[in-house]
């Protein structure tokens, strides 16, 4: 197994930590039950695990994209 520490969150949504680190340009949610991988330009869902309701995050990625794009660029260093 591979293993690597997670990078400091780029917000917080409800009880969803949201997360930047490596291309493609994308967001981790971390809820209390699962984690998903969320790319930033097509809300994909690109990879999950255990039982995570993404609804809510989702929709706040939609109304917040430039935001996302504005951080991954901030955190990341890559104009992706």
């Amino acid at each position: 197994m591979h293993y690597h520490a997670a990078p400091d969150p780029l917000l917080r949504v409800g009880d969803r930590d949201v997360f930047a680190d490596h291309n493609p340009p994308h967001f981790h949610v971390l809820g209390r039950e699962g984690a998903a991988q969320v790319r930033i330009d097509t809300l994909e869902v690109i990879a999950s695990s255990g039982r995570i309701d993404l609804r809510e995050a989702l929709a706040w990625a939609a109304d917040n994209r430039p935001l996302l794009e504005a951080k991954w660029q901030e955190f990341s260093g890559d104009g992706a």
